[in-house]
């Protein structure tokens, strides 16, 4: 296991590139990615699967929160064959990078994700990372800062270990702190037929949300139906590109 420290811009110099974000979700005809018990989302199609692990084929890596990987247990794994040898085309190994962000490190070792052939990596603070200073459970533990989270110094240090493109896949804590700090490049958003409510059920962009004059806003680059489902691809929309 190799355990690395996130670098501070000064130390990582001239930006080369940038990490291309794109987060996935399906949620509710409500605005609603899960129930108020935050239980695993298996309200969408079989189309929606097919559509999320498309998604996930074209990453170096995938990010999710650790209430994301407690809800469900495991990750969606590449296993459409014909995704697999896109990949390979690619020179790309068969499966992305699975990243878990925890600040406490508490993730049960007994989850089935741990059983997945997959590749696995650990976001946490210094004091969650020693319950997995001595397992093999993720080859790479990054160190997240011990107060506010600068995603920029995480996405450039994932860029330098060969990360480019990365799909994240909620919960809407985290994608609300790449949104606040303007790291966030594409949106797919599946509408699912049915209503979920609850004030306290989490949705696609959580945290403490920003005023209307600051809310980010997205170019839509395509919709379209399958059965009672619609999909929405969103492009985040930056003034000074045109």
């Amino acid at each position: 296991m190799i355990l690395c420290m996130t670098n501070t811009l000064g130390e990582l110099g001239e930006s080369l590139s940038h990490v291309h974000t794109t987060v996935v979700l399906a949620m509710s005809a409500d605005g609603k990615i899960s129930d108020s018990d935050r239980t695993a989302a298996r309200f969408s199609s079989s189309q929606d699967l097919a559509h999320l692990e498309t998604e996930i084929a074209k990453a170096d890596a995938v990010l999710f929160g650790a209430g994301t990987l407690r809800a469900y247990g495991t990750c969606l794994p590449v296993r459409q064959p014909d995704l697999i040898r896109q990949r390979q085309t690619h020179q790309k190994p068969d499966q992305p990078i699975q990243i878990i962000c925890s600040r406490s490190g508490e993730i049960n070792p007994a989850l089935r994700f741990f059983k997945q052939a997959v590749p696995r990596w650990l976001l946490t603070t210094q004091q969650g990372a020693k319950a997995w200073e001595h397992q093999d459970a993720f080859e790479h533990i990054l160190y997240l800062p011990p107060s506010a989270t600068n995603w920029a110094v995480i996405l450039q240090t994932l860029l330098l270990m060969g990360i480019q493109n990365l799909a994240v896949l909620g919960g809407g804590t985290l994608v609300a702190e790449l949104v606040q700090q303007n790291l966030i490049d594409e949106v797919h958003l599946t509408i699912c037929p049915l209503l979920i409510g609850g004030q306290t059920a989490p949705t696609p962009y959580d945290g403490t949300g920003l005023p209307i004059n600051l809310a980010p806003r997205l170019q839509l680059i395509q919709a379209k139906t399958i059965g009672n489902e619609v999909f929405l691809h969103y492009r985040r929309y930056r003034p000074h590109e045109d």
